[in-house]
C-alpha cells in the first residue's frame, strides 16, 4: 500500500467528484459534441477509440474536443464547501473517471485542488477502482467523499464520511443506510421545465408556415385543415428534435454567449444523457404522425433534417450559406404544407417566400453582429462572420426584403389574381404594410433590439403583430367586400 505523505496524516481529506458533481455535466458526453461540432467524423473515431476500453474512449475524446473549463456549469454550492474546507485547512483531491487532460485543466482553472487524479487511457478511475485507489492513497475511513452516482457507493463504503449532490432519494436513502450523518447537497429538481424549455416550443410559431399554401390557394376545407394540422404537429416535434441536436453541437459557443448560456443544455439545467436521448425520440415521434399524411410530406419532413444536420454540423460556418440554409428552412416548411394538403405552391409563392426568408435569416446574422459590436467581440464563437460585415449583411436584409415586396406586387397584378379578388386595389395597401414591416425589422435589429430569431420577436412584437393583422384584414376586405 502506498504511505501517505505527512500532511495528508494531519489534515482532513475531502475528495470531489467531477461529473455531475464539481460540474453540472459529463465530460464524456461534453467532449464528444465539442469534438462532433468540428469533426463529423468524431463517431467513427469514437468508436475506434471504445474498442480499446472506455477509459480509451474518454482520451480520444478529450483528444479531439475537450471543453473550455472556464465556461463549464460548475456547482456553485460545491465549490464553496472546496472553498470553506480549504480554509479549515483541510486538503482536497479532485478524483475522477473523467480523462486527466480534462480534469488538469480544470483544476488548474479553479486553483481550489491539492491533488489531481483521473482516467489515465488504460484505467477508468470509476467505482471499485476509484475505491481501491483512495484506500491506497488515504487508508480505508481516511477522507470524505463527494459524489452523485450509484458507481459512487464503492467509495463512500470506503470513505470516513459522505457527501451527495443532486441525488435521487433512493440513492439518498442508500448512502444514510451506509453512512450515517451523509450531507446532501443541491437536492435534486425536476428536468421537466428544462427538456421543455429546451424544445423551445415558442419556435413552433415558425411551422404555422404550413398553412401558407391554403391561405395563398384560398383551400380552406376541412381535409385541408386537418392535414395541416397534423403536418404542423410533426413538424414541431421534428423540429424539437433539431434544436436539441443544433444545442448539443454548439453548447461550446453558447457559453461563450451571454444569452444562450442560459439554455438548458449549455446552463446544465438539463443533463446531456437526456437532450441526446430526446433527439432521436422526438424524431420518432414526429415521424409517426407523418405517417398519417402522403409520401411528399415526409419526403419533405427528410430533406428539412437533412438540410437542419448539415446546417448545425458545417454550413453555419459558412457565411451567406447560412443564410441560405435559413432561408431554404423556412421554405421547405411552405413546400411541407403544400404536401400535405396536396396543394402545389405556385411559383410566385415560393419565390416570394425565397426572397423574405432570406431576408429574414439576414436579420437574425445582422442583430448577432450587432450585438458582438456591443459587446466588443471581433468574431462569431462557432460561425464565418466578422463584425466588419455588419454592413454588407444588413444589405443583404434590406434588399432582399424589398424584392419580396416586389415579388409580391409583381403577383398581384397577374391577370389570374385579379379576378380573385372584389378590390384588388386594397392588395396594394398590404404590399406598403409590408414595405414598412421589413424596413423596420432591419432598422430595429440595426438598433441592438431585435431577439436572436427574428420571428420571435415578431410574434411578441406590438407593432409586428398589428402588422400581419392589418395585411391580413386588406386580403380579406379585397375578397368579400362588395361595394
Amino acid at each position: 500500500m502506498q504511505q501517505m505523505d505527512q500532511a495528508t496524516q494531519v489534515r482532513p481529506v475531502l475528495v470531489v467528484d467531477l461529473d455531475g458533481t464539481l460540474v453540472r455535466s459529463d465530460m464524456l458526453y461534453e467532449s464528444f459534441w465539442s469534438a462532433f461540432s468540428r469533426d463529423w467524423r468524431t463517431p467513427m473515431r469514437a468508436l475506434a477509440g471504445l474498442l480499446h476500453g472506455k477509459a480509451a474512449l474518454k482520451a480520444r475524446l478529450a483528444a479531439l474536443g475537450a471543453p473550455d473549463p472556464a465556461t463549464l456549469p460548475y456547482n456553485a454550492e460545491v465549490l464553496q464547501v472546496i472553498r470553506d474546507w480549504r480554509a479549515a485547512g483541510g486538503l482536497v483531491a479532485l478524483v475522477t473517471a473523467a480523462d486527466e487532460t480534462i480534469a488538469t485543466a480544470i483544476a488548474n482553472h479553479l486553483d481550489l485542488f491539492d491533488e489531481v487524479h483521473a482516467s489515465d487511457g488504460t484505467t477508468n478511475l470509476k467505482g471499485p477502482n476509484k475505491a481501491a485507489f483512495l484506500r491506497d492513497r488515504f487508508g480505508e475511513g481516511g477522507f470524505t467523499y463527494a459524489g452523485d452516482h450509484d458507481a459512487d457507493m464503492a467509495v463512500w463504503r470506503e470513505a470516513g464520511a459522505a457527501m451527495t449532490v443532486g441525488v435521487s432519494g433512493r440513492l439518498r436513502r442508500r448512502v444514510d443506510d451506509l453512512r450515517p450523518g451523509a450531507r446532501h447537497l443541491s437536492p435534486p429538481k425536476s428536468t421537466l421545465p428544462a427538456l421543455l424549455k429546451a424544445m423551445r416550443p415558442h419556435q413552433w410559431l415558425k411551422n404555422m408556415l404550413i398553412f401558407f399554401p391554403m391561405i395563398a390557394a384560398h383551400d380552406f376545407n376541412m381535409t385541408a385543415l386537418y392535414m395541416g394540422a397534423l403536418a404542423f404537429v410533426a413538424f414541431s416535434l421534428v423540429a424539437s428534435s433539431v434544436y436539441l441536436l443544433n444545442d448539443l453541437l454548439d453548447i461550446g459557443s453558447d457559453r461563450l454567449h451571454p444569452r444562450k448560456r442560459l439554455r438548458p443544455l449549455a446552463s446544465g439545467a438539463l443533463p446531456l444523457r437526456t437532450g441526446m436521448a430526446m433527439v432521436p425520440a422526438l424524431l420518432a415521434a414526429g415521424i409517426t404522425f407523418a405517417l398519417m399524411l402522403p409520401p411528399t410530406f415526409l419526403l419533405a419532413l427528410a430533406a428539412y433534417y437533412a438540410l437542419t444536420v448539415a446546417y448545425s454540423l458545417w454550413l453555419k460556418r459558412k457565411p451567406i450559406l447560412d443564410i441560405c440554409a435559413l432561408a431554404s428552412l423556412y421554405t421547405m416548411r411552405v413546400i411541407a404544407g403544400g404536401a400535405a394538403a396536396s396543394i402545389t405552391p405556385s411559383v410566385w409563392l415560393m419565390a416570394f417566400s425565397a426572397f423574405l426568408f432570406f431576408s429574414l435569416g439576414a436579420v437574425k446574422r445582422q442583430a448577432e453582429l450587432v450585438d458582438m459590436v456591443q459587446r466588443g467581440v471581433t468574431e462569431a464563437a462557432g460561425r464565418g462572420y466578422r463584425v466588419t460585415d455588419l454592413p454588407l449583411v444588413t444589405q443583404m436584409a434590406t434588399a432582399a426584403g424589398f424584392v419580396a415586396v416586389l415579388v409580391l406586387m409583381l403577383y398581384l397584378n397577374e391577370p389570374e389574381v385579379l379576378t380573385l379578388y372584389n378590390h384588388p386595389l386594397l392588395l396594394w395597401a398590404a404590399c406598403l404594410v409590408l414595405l414598412y414591416w421589413v424596413s423596420r425589422m432591419v432598422l430595429v435589429a440595426s438598433r441592438g433590439k431585435m431577439d436572436d430569431d427574428p420571428t420571435v420577436f415578431a410574434a411578441r412584437d406590438p407593432v409586428s403583430l398589428v402588422s400581419v393583422a392589418l395585411i391580413a384584414a386588406l386580403f380579406i376586405a379585397a375578397k368579400v367586400l362588395a361595394w
